[in-house]
This record gives C-alpha cells, sequence and structure tokens, in this order.
C-alpha cells in the first residue's frame, strides 16, 4: 500500500544505494571527517569500526543529515542531500535509524512507540499502521510483549521495540549507531541475533559497531575509520584476520586483547 503523504524515492538499479564523496565535517577548529569516499551497494552489509573520536558516528548521522557536513555530498537512493529541508525530509522517510539510547515515549506501548512514526511520518492509517507494527514486533520477537511500556521492558527489549520501529517504516537503507553500546553482555547478544536475522534478508545495512565477532559474521565489508580518514577496508575475515595497517591491527590488539601494540609476525 502506497503511503498516502507521500510517494517513497525508488532504488536505483544501476549504481551504489549510498555514494559519499569527500564528506568533511567540523566543529569549529576540529575537522573530525576529512574527506570520506565511501559506496554502499543494495542489499550490503557494511560494519564501520574504529577508536572513540575516529567520526564513525559523524560520518553515519551525516548520511541521513542528522549532521550537517562541512563539505562534500551525500547521495541516498540516487538523491542528492542538499540541504533542503523538504528533500531531505523525503529522502529520509527510506532511511531508518536506530541509535544507541532507545528513545521510545515512555506513556505509549511498545505497539503505539511503533505506530507513532508512521501516523505522523508517513501519514498512514491507524489500521495500516498497526498491522506493520505488529508484523515489525514479531519479527523482533516481541509479539507477547506489544501492550507493554518502555519501562517494565528490559534494555535489550526496548532496543528491538526500537529497531521494530525502524522496520515498520519500510526502510530502503537501515543505519545503526552502536546499538548494543548501552547494554550487558546478556541483552547485547539478543539485540545482535536480531540484527544477524535482519542481515540475512538482504537488506542494506550501515553498522557502527565495536562487537568485532559480530562484524565478521554479517558484514559483507568493514570499513576501519581512524582520524576522520578510512584507513582500511574490505572483506572482513581477511581485514579483522590478517590488517594491512599497523594502525588497525593496533585498534584490533586493544579491543580483542587489551593489548595496547601491533602484532609481531
Amino acid at each position: 500500500m502506497r503511503d498516502s503523504r507521500t510517494d517513497r524515492v525508488p532504488v536505483i538499479q544501476n549504481g551504489p544505494v549510498i555514494r559519499v564523496r569527500g564528506l568533511r565535517k567540523s566543529y569549529g577548529d576540529v575537522e573530525v571527517l576529512k574527506g570520506v569516499d565511501l559506496d554502499v551497494e543494495a542489499g550490503e552489509v557494511v560494519c564501520i569500526i574504529g577508536p572513540s573520536g575516529s567520526g564513525k558516528s559523524t560520518m553515519l548521522r551525516c548520511l541521513n543529515h542528522l549532521e550537517v557536513p562541512t563539505g562534500g555530498t551525500v547521495e541516498v537512493l540516487g538523491q542528492r542531500m542538499d540541504g533542503v529541508p523538504k528533500h531531505v525530509m523525503r529522502i529520509r522517510r527510506d532511511i531508518g535509524m536506530v541509535f544507541q539510547q532507545f528513545n521510545l515515549f515512555p506513556h505509549m506501548t511498545a505497539l503505539e512507540n511503533v505506530m507513532e512514526g508512521q501516523l505522523s511520518g508517513l501519514g498512514r492509517s491507524k489500521a495500516v499502521a498497526k498491522e506493520k507494527a505488529l508484523a515489525a514486533l514479531a519479527e523482533v520477537g516481541l509479539s507477547s510483549h506489544v501492550d507493554a511500556r518502555p519501562q517494565s521492558l528490559s534494555g535489550g527489549q526496548q532496543q528491538r521495540v526500537a529497531i521494530a520501529r525502524s522496520l515498520a517504516m519500510n526502510p530502503k537503507v537501515m543505519l545503526f549507531d552502536e546499538p548494543t553500546s548501552a547494554l550487558d553482555p546478556e541483552l547485547r547478544a539478543e539485540v545482535l541475533d536480531t540484527m544477524r536475522t535482519l542481515a540475512a534478508e538482504d537488506r542494506t545495512m550501515v553498522i557502527v559497531t565495536h562487537e568485532m565477532g559480530f562484524a565478521k559474521l554479517v558484514a559483507d565489508r568493514v570499513v576501519f575509520i581512524d582520524g576522520g580518514v578510512i584507513v582500511e577496508q574490505g572483506d572482513p575475515e581477511l581485514v579483522l584476520s590478517t590488517p594491512s595497517s599497523e594502525r588497525l591491527d593496533r585498534f584490533l590488539n586493544l579491543v580483542l586483547w587489551g593489548e595496547d601494540q601491533p602484532r609481531t609476525t
């Protein structure tokens, strides 16, 4: 069923779903992104890794103009993010975003939280929004919690509601900004399991994560960012097992083994 408020941006068949060229972002005199180029193909799962302050989350937020780039271009589904509010809002309707924090309305049930964006953002009827919300909650394993309010749910369940909220919008691109960073290990596992299921469904996903095992398992490509530039990228098995740059080698040692030094070969 077509959304009543606006037509969706069509997915282009020839060319990347996301095209980033010369992306720069500064905060005052501090340049966080220093000319990033990146393409993401339809159905590709790309995991962005890197140390804190490397610019990975800033880059992700630039993809849907939650952060406005200082320079360079971002195109999503063949449409350029040109800063014109109505253009940006139109493109955002095809982009799902899942944040570190769940950002659920505390006075609403899980079902109502998943319906809300459809009603206010897409202009769907309540009947259609409810149908899609129920299907999305079922997809993330929360059919038995549709009437629960956020305070009665675990952190992992709340994050899965947030994922369902994004899914219900039928996005053509999904962006995840360290969605498990606020969770303890047990709850982290249930969210990662949900994301693994989504990744297996041929969805286009860009995921900022510190979970190296997850990235190795689900990603088609891993991109390592440090100092506002892409240092290395490629097949996760190759990049994470035998990094070609000393900087990535040091980072992986610190993340995996707590040793801030390159491995000897």
